[in-house]
């Protein structure tokens, strides 16, 4: 085992050393109780976090619950797709669950959720598709090689980003910083970050995209802005940040049904 990176409390081939715990074994647990507990047979799950967005998505017709497999709450879609929500913020807790939803058997991951602007030019409601994210968190040190970005897969992101436009909605492609410490973002790193072209601020992005890059899982990440870290201002729960999010959760949908051969999104969906 190597060194400790110098700033970095973890050895530069944390990501190469086994773990001593295993989410399969989560996964048979779960199945050894709840039999019906496998996701290979929906297109992917959507991750929620906030918890209107959730209600919304479980209102739609012929959207109904899941047993609750993981920590989290699970619903499907008419579709096939699954919402993940109720299992909090920030990478550790977006990690873990999609450490379990992996474990049994889930395709693909987006991530959808708030962001705040690092920039003048975006504005409450406005939509981003991440194009990757600094890794200002924690979780993904030990997931990948040391460097600086998580990237999302390339394909998911593509079908991602057309689905947005295909619905009306004029997206921006960009960077995204994350981090654990929503009460430390200081206007030193908001400046720093925004010269290398990060356009938000998240909590959860790229520890979502280490997890399922060392799980070789594709997944893709978007954010409808509600804040700003340049113009700093209470939130004010704009409109335009709920219609921007109901927009993504549909964009979401259509792109992980799209990437699935018609003859898979009519298999059996147990559960």
């Amino acid at each position: 085992m190597s060194a400790p990176a110098p700033g970095v409390p973890l050895p530069a081939d944390k990501h190469l050393l086994p773990a001593l715990t295993d989410p399969a074994e989560h996964a048979d647990y779960i199945r050894a109780h709840h039999p019906g507990a496998d996701l290979a047979h929906s297109p992917g799950v959507i991750l929620l976090y906030q918890s209107s967005l959730a209600a919304h998505a479980t209102r739609r017709p012929g959207t109904r619950p899941l047993e609750r497999w993981v920590s989290a709450d699970l619903h499907r879609t008419a579709e096939g797709v699954v919402l993940c929500s109720g299992f909090g913020r920030g990478a550790p807790a977006a990690g873990l669950i999609v450490e379990q939803l992996i474990a049994l058997g889930a395709r693909a991951i987006i991530t959808i959720g708030t962001a705040a602007t690092l920039t003048d030019i975006l504005h409450p409601g406005d939509l981003v598709i991440c194009q990757d994210a600094l890794r200002g968190e924690g979780l993904s040190h030990h997931y990948l090689p040391p460097g600086r970005y998580a990237d999302p897969d390339p394909d998911l992101t593509g079908r991602l980003e057309a689905a947005t436009n295909a619905l009306g909605a004029a997206a921006h492609r960009g960077r995204a910083w994350t981090t654990d410490a929503l009460y430390r973002e200081s206007a030193a790193e908001v400046q720093q970050y925004a010269a290398e072209e990060a356009l938000v601020a998240d909590m959860e992005a790229a520890g979502v995209l280490a997890v399922t890059r060392y799980r070789k899982v594709p997944a893709a990440a978007a954010f409808a802005v509600a804040d700003s870290l340049v113009r700093r201002a209470p939130r004010t729960n704009a409109p335009q940040t709920g219609d921007g999010l109901r927009l993504l959760l549909r964009a979401a949908a259509l792109a992980l049904t799209d990437r699935c051969e018609p003859a898979e999104r009519q298999g059996p969906h147990p559960g």
